[in-house]
């Protein structure tokens, strides 16, 4: 089984895509909650001498409340809005490793933000180990629900052709260990930036 592919967009060569996107040192994980954003983002961070950031982490520093605080106060169109402010301050910093929320790519600037700022990973990992590794956390507001499984087949059916819309590299996060999957990932970073 293949771990990753880059991603074949038809779009113009890395080199003339901007050149803050490789420039910035910034890698940029995004996928679903539960896909390990924050455990590999931080492996990846301490691995390469970057700074880590998680953008929920920003998010509750900036409102001083929790995520379901934000969604029972604003919903989700308002944390949406705190989301992609929140992005758009952190992708002007350099040489970071940034986990952003299962969410960030609804809104059309934030995937604009992440292509341009950075080389963004997506980590895909099936419904059924997103499902085994969420179904005990009461910190995800949209999970909430009667049916949470079904919730997030509707999310990954929804967000996944966002997340291969802005990815450079699609990354599955199975079974491997943080560390296994993090030094692959280095190798896919690697050949990529030669292109």
């Amino acid at each position: 089984m293949q771990s990753s592919q880059p991603n074949n967009r038809s779009q113009p060569s890395s080199r003339q895509e901007g050149s803050r996107k490789f420039q910035s040192g910034n890698l940029i994980l995004v996928g679903l909650m539960g896909s390990g954003k924050t455990t590999l983002g931080r492996a990846l961070a301490k691995h390469l001498g970057k700074v880590f950031v998680d953008s929920d982490e920003e998010i509750q520093q900036r409102t001083g409340v929790t995520i379901p605080h934000i969604f029972d106060i604003e919903g989700e169109t308002g944390f949406r809005q705190r989301e992609t402010a929140a992005i758009r301050d952190l992708v002007e910093r350099d040489n970071m490793v940034l986990a952003t929320g299962g969410g960030a790519v609804l809104a059309e600037q934030s995937r604009e933000l992440l292509q341009q700022n950075g080389i963004v990973i997506y980590l895909k990992a099936s419904v059924h180990d997103l499902w085994q590794r969420t179904k005990h956390d009461r910190n995800r507001p949209l999970l909430q629900t009667a049916d949470p499984h079904a919730k997030l087949t509707e999310l990954f059916q929804q967000r996944d052709p966002l997340y291969l819309q802005v990815a450079d590299i699609v990354m599955q996060s199975g079974k491997q260990s943080a560390y296994a999957l993090m030094l692959h990932l280095v190798d896919e970073i690697e050949k990529l930036r030669k292109k």
